[in-house]
């Protein structure tokens, strides 16, 4: 992520990126000098942008939807292909989309074919039973960055989106 941030600083300017990180990971993903229980200091704002430390996942995953919520029109939640973490906030705000909390794209960067197992997964569910047929749109696949662009601006929820009300959108 943080090649990502420096990439978009220097495309785009240090206001382009914020990062959201618990205070737990900090040590473990920006190297010992930046633990900030111990007064370290956080990456260079102009470099990586903004950083903001929270106390948990749950808060920064909060965090991140707002940020997400409150974006235009073409706004959305995009997965990079990852470990662990990504996958479970992944499959996260698909259950939101599913469930009606959120209205917003879900795009899958299918580099090199790194999340095809994923698909075939959402395939194999649908045709059990265990995903609606009108769920199975929610995640949509880009092979490049301008797909994954084009896939936010022309997202349209699915059919099978449950239509509850949250007080949220």
């Amino acid at each position: 992520m943080g090649e990502i941030a420096r990439s978009l600083v220097s495309l785009s300017g240090p206001e382009s990126v914020h990062g959201i990180i618990p205070a737990p990971l900090v040590k473990y993903e920006r190297g010992p000098d930046s633990d900030v229980s111990t007064g370290g200091t956080l990456p260079e704002y102009t470099v990586y942008g903004k950083t903001t430390v929270v106390k948990d996942m749950h808060t920064r995953k909060q965090m991140m939807a707002q940020e997400v919520l409150a974006g235009g029109k073409g706004s959305g939640f995009v997965a990079l292909p990852g470990g662990y973490g990504t996958l479970e906030e992944l499959m996260e705000v698909v259950t939101w989309n599913q469930l009606g909390i959120h209205n917003r794209g879900v795009v899958v960067y299918n580099v090199e074919g790194y999340w095809d197992g994923l698909l075939e997964w959402v395939r194999k569910s649908v045709e059990a039973g265990f995903v609606g047929k009108g769920s199975q749109g929610i995640i949509r696949e880009a092979r490049t960055a301008e797909d994954v662009v084009r896939a936010l601006r022309e997202y349209q929820v699915a059919e099978g989106r449950f239509k509850l009300e949250w007080g949220n959108e």
